[in-house]
């Protein structure tokens, strides 16, 4: 269930409000795509911009557009333990599949505090969890040995591996940990491949999810040749999307220009710059989109 080409879905807003009419729209979107996985309220979906109603308005919503017909994991992480509880709770009692958890951020826990933070929330709520470690997010990385110690839990199934760092990986896949892992970063889908990873949580998917699904479709394969290929088509997309302003900026703009919701943003994030916009118009027109 847990790999593959999975969506870091966005949250479409329109005049300050969440856009529920778009985001059924983006649901429905990937299940005829052929996405192996729904993740809304990460990074990309504005889950720090989200009051706690919305965040679970969001969660239940894509979890009942989804019926069953896509498997749902909902970002529920918090900085607050408690809060990360709370919301997981609320999300198994929706029907989500899964709950991704990002380490906490601002308060920049130890090692032993990320440990007792996750297994907390893995004993508190019997739901499986992917582990969600992005440093260049949150200041604190999550060591291997820590993540090692955690996979020990029957609930932790899994981790998004936003490091950047092949070592980090290399660690937790030649423990013999049954961690699934998957990448955090597009452009390192294929790369993470070679050092166990299975899927991705994607940015780029939000408007190219087929390409995407080729891809990881040839990874499982073991056809890294095929996979070679698509990522050679993928990676210019993708590294624009995350690298010609902060995530969710670009893939907002891009969705906006392709016509797929509006590029609302909530401060502190605000639209891109247009020489940003000219780059990615061009980015766009090259892979075939515009």
């Amino acid at each position: 269930m847990f790999t593959g080409s999975m969506v870091a879905l966005v949250t479409p807003f329109n005049n300050g409000q969440v856009d529920y009419d778009r985001l059924a729209d983006l649901v429905e979107f990937h299940i005829e795509s052929g996405t192996n996985c729904l993740v809304p309220c990460g990074t990309t979906g504005e889950s720090p911009t989200l009051s706690t109603s919305e965040h679970k308005g969001v969660i239940k919503f894509v979890a009942e557009k989804a019926a069953g017909r896509i498997p749902v994991i909902a970002g529920t992480g918090s900085n607050c333990t408690e809060e990360a509880i709370e919301l997981t709770a609320y999300a198994k009692e929706v029907g989500v599949d899964a709950t991704l958890q990002v380490t906490p951020y601002y308060n920049k826990p130890s090692q032993e505090g990320m440990y007792q933070h996750f297994m907390a929330i893995a004993n508190a709520v019997d739901l499986p969890i992917i582990l969600y470690n992005i440093p260049g997010r949150c200041v604190v990385n999550m060591e291997p040995d820590t993540i090692i110690r955690l996979a020990q839990h029957k609930n932790i199934v899994g981790i998004k591996e936003a490091t950047g760092k092949m070592d980090q990986a290399s660690s937790i896949s030649v423990s013999g940990c049954d961690l699934v892992i998957l990448s955090g970063d597009d452009s390192l889908t294929l790369p993470l491949a070679s050092v166990g990873g299975q899927g991705v949580i994607s940015v780029v998917a939000n408007i190219v999810p087929v390409d995407v699904r080729k891809m990881t479709d040839a990874i499982a394969a073991g056809d890294f040749v095929e996979a070679r290929k698509w990522h050679d088509k993928l990676y210019k997309l993708g590294s624009a999307l995350l690298g010609l302003s902060t995530n969710p900026v670009p893939i907002k703009a891009a969705m906006a220009m392709l016509g797929m919701c509006s590029e609302e943003l909530r401060l502190p994030m605000i639209p891109l710059d247009d020489a940003a916009r000219v780059k990615l118009t061009t980015v766009l027109k090259d892979y075939g989109l515009l």
